[in-house]
């Protein structure tokens, strides 16, 4: 098949190295790859797995955009002179671009929700949902058939796929040597890879700090992401005096690094589709702690593979921290059975194959 993808930009994030993921293990099968976006800083990657790259002004995030309409006249030119069989959209505009492609060429096209949408008008107004749809977790499932009145049967619920062979358990050694490269001190690090948004629940984590740190004053905070919350959190920190443990550091294009320094790893989300760094975290043999939301209690079975606690509870999570930082047993069990986990259940190549027999059906249907 000849593929097309689009997304509004290649930077680092969850959509982007779903993508790039995604990308990789349907070439390896032998499919023709296109991407279409505005770039970004990985295009780099895309271009060196071989696939094809259309630059395309697609950098917005309104629904009605002239930029839209460019975008369209450009791709469906593409789309006849390469042959493509299926177009994936990843996110609400380029929903909306996929389906305005599918009346100008007749190709179809498939969408993958990556997580929750407002109820806002233009949707009802303009809906553009596919003959089949991707979840990426069955919360996500829900909430598509609840707020946007979608048939179960069009949806597929397809989690996402971890490269497995990428994070490995690393030794006491290496991950000194990672801590010591960031600038952290030499005891326990506690991590989140993360967007800086209210949603992430960032100020519960950082709140948790300051109780967990007068228990364990040797422990910090590792922070990685960028967003607008950036300085409200660094504020954050200093009112509550704990700057010196908490260590914010840019959105990386490669989480093993930052992994590798963490002891534990916690997904504090408000709200969460599924949870991609969570699961790289589990991969990682990482002991993993979330709130007990959305897709994050698809992956953490409390008390078997990882700790679940209840949303904006710094109180919880606070909890949840000190006893895996006072039981390093715990942490490395916790830590092996959330390995196996995604091992079993979240491959890679389970999420190709899977994305590609919706591909086939969607080619095999008539409209």
């Amino acid at each position: 098949m000849n593929i097309l993808f689009i997304t509004n930009h290649l930077n680092v994030g969850g959509i982007t190295s779903y993508v790039l993921t995604l990308s990789k293990g349907l070439k390896q099968r032998g499919h023709s790859i296109y991407i279409a976006s505005y770039g970004g800083e990985l295009l780099a990657k895309f271009q060196e797995a071989g696939i094809i790259y259309i630059s395309i002004p697609i950098k917005t995030k309104k629904e009605i955009s002239p930029k839209i309409i460019a975008s369209a006249f450009k791709l469906s030119r593409a789309i006849k002179d390469n042959k493509i069989d299926i177009i994936h959209a990843h996110s609400r505009t380029t929903q909306v671009l996929a389906c305005l492609l599918h009346r100008l060429t007749g190709v179809k096209y498939i969408f993958t929700c990556h997580g929750f949408f407002k109820r806002r008008i233009l949707r009802r107004i303009f809906p553009c949902w596919p003959e089949k749809v991707i979840a990426i977790s069955a919360q996500v499932r829900e909430h598509l058939i609840d707020d946007f009145g979608l048939a179960a049967k069009d949806i597929a619920v397809i989690n996402n796929g971890v490269d497995i062979d990428r994070f490995k358990t690393v030794s006491p050694q290496i991950r000194e040597q990672k801590k010591n490269a960031l600038g952290l001190g030499p005891g326990p690090v506690v991590g989140i890879i993360a967007r800086l948004s209210d949603v992430k629940g960032h100020r519960y984590l950082i709140q948790a700090m300051k109780i967990v740190l007068g228990q364990s004053p040797q422990a910090s905070l590792l922070i990685v992401g960028e967003g607008k919350m950036l300085k409200t959190l660094t504020d954050l920190a200093a009112s509550l005096g704990v700057s010196k443990s908490v260590f914010f550091t840019p959105e990386t294009s490669d989480t093993v690094d930052a992994l590798s320094a963490m002891d534990i790893f916690v997904m504090p989300s408000l709200q969460e589709g599924l949870g991609l760094a969570l699961m790289e975290a589990m991969a990682s043999g990482l002991a993993v702690i979330g709130s007990n939301v959305g897709g994050i209690k698809t992956l953490i079975k409390d008390g078997k593979n990882g700790l679940l606690v209840e949303p904006a509870d710094a109180q919880g999570l606070a909890g949840a921290i000190s006893i895996l930082l006072s039981d390093p047993l715990k942490r490395l069990d916790l830590g092996a059975h959330a390995q196996d986990f995604i091992r079993n259940n979240f491959s890679l190549s389970k999420m190709v194959m899977e994305t590609e027999k919706e591909y086939s059906g969607c080619l095999n249907t008539k409209d």
